[in-house]
């Protein structure tokens, strides 16, 4: 003990004063180290969202190679303007070399199997949820990822596949990463339509399509691959659909059977429905009339046909709707696509400001699950801080990460084909 004292009287003030300030020179590069980590990490997804298109490679591993889907200069979406059915099927022969869509491969094929596994492997899975995207992955933008965002949010347990070829790749796992780095279970699968198409209402005209020897009509056949394949993976799995321009409010577990309505008439009964959100048990009767009406009415050449109408024309002819209980418009439709433009500015008045309280009022009640952004209408316009759209979105994101842009990727793909 004498030779401790000793020794801390000759430890002089200039020797602790070097100490201290070399620990609290440690302490700062540790949480600069920290805080850069934390800033990379937001970098890399404003690079993945924001980043020029590049090759959307397979994962490393993945026995396919390539981009899943060609750019312009292979593909060409839409038909010559004006075309005749025998032109357009003549146009479409062209290009049937380039859907890769359509094509079936060894690696396709294992979405079956990976599907299940997937979910089998989510163990908790509170719910089952399906995306589609058919655009290629450098078109999947911020406020894509803010919708999956909200989706985590109110719904941690949930168990997400996006049934996509662009996506499953290099380039589309990185988008994915933040969230399954944070532990909520989101994959993208390549779809192997073959199968999934396979012993339903919809095998036939999908043979026929896929070899060249029906009209795919002046829509862009994605967006209708988009209609049916949403049907199908629920018929086959069960579970909820969701389009990618959603931002979800609430949880949605307790949810069965249920179609939203867009629109009522004075006495509250419906008079459309939408197929943008779909919430159905595996094997529904419901499901395989839908893709029955679907392969035999199919028209490419009229919008909503084969979606939103189709949904309405089955439903209305079934008796007592079918069995499917009908939500009404506040349930996911809560704005009118007239509307959604207003909901995206902020307040520019004390008026203004009052009415975005009492919008966000109304939006927090339980009526509600989730408000759809109409893409087609609103994708362009900027999420403005104060706005309606933008407090619901910070309130309900996970990384919060670019918010306020000023739209999406400049992207017709992106609206053609997933949110329709």
């Amino acid at each position: 003990m004498s030779d401790i004292r000793r020794l801390s009287q000759h430890v002089r003030p200039s020797a602790i004063s070097t100490i201290y300030f070399a620990a609290l020179f440690m302490l700062i590069i540790l949480a600069n180290t920290l805080f850069s980590d934390r800033n990379n990490n937001n970098n890399d997804l404003s690079v993945v969202l924001d980043g020029s298109p590049e090759e959307e490679a397979a994962e490393p591993g993945s026995s396919r190679k390539g981009p899943a889907l060609p750019s312009a200069e292979g593909l060409r979406m839409n038909p010559p303007a004006n075309a005749s059915q025998a032109e357009r099927i003549a146009w479409f022969n062209t290009q049937l070399p380039h859907f890769d869509i359509l094509k079936s491969t060894h690696y396709s094929k294992e979405f079956d199997s990976k599907v299940k596994s997937f979910f089998v492997r989510g163990g908790g899975c509170k719910v089952q949820v399906f995306m589609t995207w058919i655009s290629p992955a450098a078109s999947y933008g911020r406020r894509e990822f803010l919708g999956l965002e909200s989706l985590f949010n109110t719904n941690p347990q949930a168990c997400l596949v996006i049934v996509s070829r662009t996506m499953d790749s290099a380039r589309g796992y990185r988008i994915l990463k933040p969230l399954i780095d944070r532990g909520f279970k989101v994959c993208a699968l390549s779809p192997d339509l073959d199968s999934l198409f396979k012993d339903t209402p919809a095998e036939a005209w999908f043979r026929g399509m896929k070899t060249g020897q029906k009209d795919p009509g002046g829509i862009p056949l994605p967006q209708n691959l988009s209609n049916l394949i949403r049907l199908a993976v629920l018929y086959k799995y069960g579970g909820i659909y969701l389009d990618t321009d959603f931002i979800i409010l609430r949880d949605m577990s307790s949810l069965r059977n249920s179609i939203g309505a867009q629109s009522v008439d004075k006495q509250g009964k419906w008079t459309r429905l939408n197929n943008a959100v779909l919430i159905f048990d595996k094997g529904h009767p419901i499901l395989e009339a839908f893709m029955d009406e679907f392969a035999r009415t199919f028209d490419g050449n009229k919008w909503g046909h084969n979606g939103p109408y189709l949904v309405s024309r089955v439903i209305e002819a079934k008796e007592d709707n079918g069995g499917v209980s009908i939500l009404p418009p506040m349930a996911f439709y809560p704005v009118d696509w007239t509307r959604i433009r207003g909901y995206f500015e902020r307040p520019q008045s004390r008026m203004s400001s009052k009415w975005v309280e009492a919008k966000l009022r109304q939006l927090s009640g339980a009526a509600t699950y989730g408000v759809h952004l109409w893409n087609k209408q609103s994708r362009m316009v900027l999420i403005e801080e104060g706005g309606v759209m933008g407090r619901l979105i910070y309130d309900h994101c996970i990384i919060c990460q670019g918010v306020y842009t000023l739209h999406t990727t400049p992207s017709s793909n992106a609206t053609a084909f997933s949110s329709i």
